[in-house]
């Protein structure tokens, strides 16, 4: 008897941090102290900061990973994964630092790892942060042969006065959105209960285009911070705009919402087909709205558009 015969390959394993150590440098900046593989990764807080405070924040893409799974592409999820963590970080102001990832799995392949850890880099990247270490665990016992699970870690930086947690809004306030990339990678349970493979086919829809990776939004955030006064952000995820707008909103202060902005067909596929009522996917989904800013100026930003505005009232949401 031995490992391997138990079910964890620790050769696999190696190969596959051998396979992606290349990929994961791709992210490394001045800040990262230590090269992939030690038992720590120590990472230098940036200069210029009079009271730095880190952010931190973890989050997984859900079923969404059953998708891909089924679909046997596994290159973008790891974006997914980075941008579910960053695009909460940023709604504090924060830059992102660095991010660690877990993996846990049936059976460790290293080329589906490198595909994994490649979306990872891609993210990373695409969101100026480095990716610093994470675990590969092998549970035969535990997982289903094909099947495993991620989960993604992210710190970052705000400087103390700037660090924006929805106190300041005041009515009058006007209310913008980013859109989406599409469903992102809430609201998949429901997803994959409508959209089965045999109703994808009969209607025509690439069920790899469900895949479409969760966009990353820490670049335009810190644009339109370093631009106007913001005094609130939320990144739409599972709960929709009410959820999660209410989330940064002061008491006393109550958004009205103006649904007029073009919705994603996705979103039209999954209330016909299911039939879904309006105000569940609302709940549920971000509808093709990604992120939210508050502001008292005017923004006047390509990729921001009014939604709504605050008014007085019980604190809350509520679609016009």
């Amino acid at each position: 008897m031995d490992y391997r015969t138990a079910g964890v390959d620790i050769e696999a394993g190696n190969r596959a941090v051998a396979m992606i150590k290349s990929h994961v440098a791709r992210t490394h900046h001045a800040g990262v102290l230590s090269s992939l593989g030690g038992f720590a990764a120590p990472v230098a807080l940036p200069s210029g900061y009079q009271e730095p405070v880190l952010v931190s924040c973890t989050d997984g893409v859900g079923t969404k990973l059953s998708v891909a799974i089924e679909c046997q592409k596994l290159d973008t999820i790891g974006i997914d994964l980075v941008a579910m963590c960053v695009n909460d970080l940023v709604c504090m102001g924060a830059k992102p630092l660095f991010f660690l990832d877990y993996i846990a799995c049936h059976r460790l392949e290293p080329d589906d790892m490198v595909a994994l850890i490649k979306g990872m880099t891609e993210g990373c990247l695409g969101s100026d942060c480095a990716l610093v270490g994470g675990e590969m665990a092998e549970m035969g016992d535990v997982y289903q042969p094909g099947h495993f699970d991620l989960a993604g870690f992210c710190v970052g930086v705000v400087e103390k006065s700037k660090m924006i947690d929805g106190s300041s809004v005041s009515v009058g306030d006007g209310v913008y959105a980013s859109r989406s990339s599409g469903i992102h990678s809430n609201g998949f349970s429901l997803v994959r209960r409508v959209l089965t493979p045999s109703v994808c086919d009969a209607e025509g829809i690439e069920m790899a285009s469900l895949l479409t990776p969760t966009r990353l939004y820490v670049r335009l955030v810190r644009d339109l911070l370093a631009q106007y006064r913001i005094t609130a952000l939320a990144h739409i995820t599972g709960g929709g705009l009410a959820e999660n707008v209410t989330r940064v909103l002061p008491e006393g202060c109550h958004v009205m919402i103006d649904a007029s902005w073009d919705i994603p067909p996705v979103f039209h596929h999954i209330q016909r087909l299911g039939p879904v009522d309006l105000a569940e996917m609302r709940r549920v989904f971000n509808m093709g709205v990604g992120m939210v800013a508050i502001s008292p100026d005017r923004l006047d930003h390509p990729d921001w558009f009014p939604i709504g505005r605050v008014v007085s009232g019980v604190k809350g949401v509520t679609w016009s």
